[in-house]
């Protein structure tokens, strides 16, 4: 190798090229590149005049320009010249130039000598070069020199040495880096701020979220599709839509399939199907997964079960288990249990929970309860809380309510609305009135209209008695907690809840909300309903239409409404029709009804044969 100049005649020429950069994601050598970009012939040709004059200076731009073009045997004459004559930045680029062609140990000479001479791009490709052979100490000197000089490409590479060996000082590398516009940094850090922040307590994030969010914007800015992705979710997150869509689109136009996939999703939110299946498909020809999914759940919905089932096996190949999960959920609607049971197994053996529960409540409904039990397990342990609390019904179905107990505790824990319900009345059984009452509020505020009719009479019991009122009386009181919960319930159809508000209802003297609330829950079946309609009804002198009711309530089992009817018909002389109704109260009870109704029989019997 011939020898330059002496170290203070190049540090003198203060002329240098930024050299053999390297890419920010793959860390391959890239293209130099010059002070600026002309590319003008112009330009060429007078720095190529100058060149053949002896301009050392002009010999170093024209092998550069030319060396970007890629005419290595043209650029190399004029590289070498000027390198000889001392010049810092044809080093450089001879050590790119020399490293093309294939002579990687050339080429880190020529870096070392301009390194040596202050370079902090040749320091960082010689850090990068030792670091590609496994000399991590000697990497570290170059590129911290690089980093230390403010080369923004050194400090990256430093902090992704430093992060590699775990050392404490890389995110100080990286967030310089960042700082000096190194979009894959800015990327990197705000990645770390993440896990940071995925590992703290809520409300504890230190402004974490808000300065990788900043990283991200930056980054993605600067063309990073992974970051626009990221950035997207951020703001989607927030509900922050439009700007969400706009960087999921940016980071889909740049070949990000996991954008496209969410883009599609967003779109199918806003009620643009249409469009969502577009990006679906770009993202599932590209090998996601989860868009290929979402294809095969379109035409799933549309009745296209081929397509949906093509789409679903295109999503297994791509390696999602959701595929398989889906084919089975697919083939279960059809009746083709054979074929569920295989797709099932195939992702619950995979880890997938839901298909593990999938398949145990299969085997269950076809019998095989000791094949079930395990799946069961599995999937609950795996997190699936289903699972849990399906084993709380298996367990109790056996008996072993204790065992029951803790699989419901478990799926209540993870907001389980029936299992908390299932809790809340074990808690009750057991007089645990301050326990069933957290548990029936939770099941209560997911939907449960049996966990709030089950809250409303804890609730109710506690309340003071309510003073008494006149039917059709107006009264203006203001509604305990308790009737909000019994009217929560009887709004979801619950009969037993409807009969209650009807009951208080009128004790509050309110007769036409009463009536209401008793024929829903007549028409729904209750023979509570039906009697207390019928109560309700006579005292407003519509005996008649009473009597319709109790004689529903009755044929449904209830007592008192045979035995009023049996005193309907007395007062108007059927006395035969009164002996049946008299006769079937004795029968339905209870106790103190059975023996009105035996009495009212026996003179009904003693008026007939007189």
């Amino acid at each position: 190798m011939d020898v330059m100049g002496d170290k203070a005649t190049l540090l003198e020429t203060g002329r240098f090229v930024q050299p053999a950069d390297f890419s920010e994601s793959t860390g391959d050598l890239s293209q130099p590149m010059d002070r600026d970009e002309t590319g003008e012939a112009a330009e060429e040709a007078r720095q190529r005049m100058a060149a053949q004059a002896g301009d050392v200076e002009a010999m170093s731009v024209l092998g550069a320009l030319l060396l970007r073009r890629g005419d290595l045997d043209g650029a190399e004459p004029h590289l070498r010249a000027a390198t000889a004559a001392g010049d810092r930045a044809a080093a450089n680029n001879l050590g790119v130039l020399l490293h093309q062609r294939g002579y990687a140990d050339d080429a880190a000479g020529w870096w070392r000598i301009a390194a040596v001479a202050g370079s902090a791009a040749a320091a960082h490709a010689l850090g990068r070069h030792h670091r590609e052979r496994g000399d991590e100490p000697a990497a570290e000197y170059w590129l911290r020199q690089s980093a230390e000089q403010g080369h923004a490409l050194g400090a990256y590479a430093l902090a992704d040495l430093l992060e590699h060996r775990g050392d404490g000082g890389a995110e100080q590398w990286m967030r310089i880096a960042a700082e000096r516009g190194h979009r894959e940094a800015a990327y990197r850090l705000a990645r770390a701020l993440d896990r940071r922040l995925a590992e703290c307590a809520v409300g504890d994030d230190d402004g974490a979220g808000a300065e990788a969010e900043q990283w991200y914007r930056q980054a993605a800015a600067r063309g990073h599709r992974r970051a626009a992705l990221h950035l997207g979710a951020i703001l989607e997150r927030r509900g922050a839509l439009k700007e969400a869509g706009r960087w999921y689109l940016t980071s889909a136009k740049d070949g990000e399939a996991r954008a496209a996939c969410a883009l599609g999703f967003l779109l199918r939110d806003a009620g643009d199907t249409e469009s969502a299946a577009v990006w679906w498909l770009r993202a599932a020809q590209d090998g996601d997964g989860n868009a290929a999914n979402a294809l095969g759940a379109l035409h799933a919905e549309r009745g296209e079960s081929q397509t949906a089932e093509r789409w679903y096996r295109a999503a297994m190949d791509a390696g999602d288990d959701n595929g398989a999960y889906n084919l089975g959920l697919l083939c279960a609607e059809q009746g083709r249990t054979a074929q569920a049971e295989q797709w099932y197994r195939r992702a619950a053996y995979a880890g997938h929970r839901e298909a593990a529960n999938a398949l145990a409540i299969l085997l269950l409904q076809g019998g095989d309860t000791a094949g079930a039990e395990p799946w069961f397990s599995k999937a609950a342990e795996a997190g699936s809380v289903d699972a849990a609390f399906n084993l709380g019904i298996l367990f109790a179905g056996r008996g072993e309510e204790a065992v029951a107990l803790r699989w419901y505790e478990r799926a209540a824990a993870a907001g389980h609305t029936e299992a908390a319900l299932q809790v809340g009345i074990a808690r009750l059984r057991d007089g645990d009135e301050a326990g069933a009452e957290r548990h029936l509020r939770c099941a209560a505020g997911g939907g449960s209209a049996e966990a709030a009719y089950r809250l409303a009479t804890v609730l109710d019991a506690r309340r003071p008695p309510v003073p008494a009122h006149s039917l059709g009386e107006p009264v203006h009181e203001e509604k305990s907690e308790c009737e909000e919960w019994y009217e929560r319930a009887a709004s979801q159809g619950h009969r037993r809840a409807q009969v209650r508000v009807g009951m208080l209802a009128a004790a509050r003297g309110d007769v036409v909300e009463a009536a209401r609330w008793y024929r829903e829950a007549a028409e729904a079946g209750s023979r509570n309903g039906a009697f207390n309609l019928g109560l309700l009804l006579a005292r407003e002198g519509s005996e008649p239409e009473a009597a319709v009711w109790w004689a529903r309530a009755a044929d449904a089992g209830h007592g008192r409404a045979a035995l009023r009817l049996a005193l309907v018909y007395a007062r108007r002389g059927e006395l035969a029709e009164g002996q049946r109704w008299a006769d079937r109260a004795v029968v339905l009870g209870p106790a103190e009804v059975s023996e009105r109704a035996a009495r009212l029989r026996d003179a009904l019997s003693e008026e007939l044969s007189a």
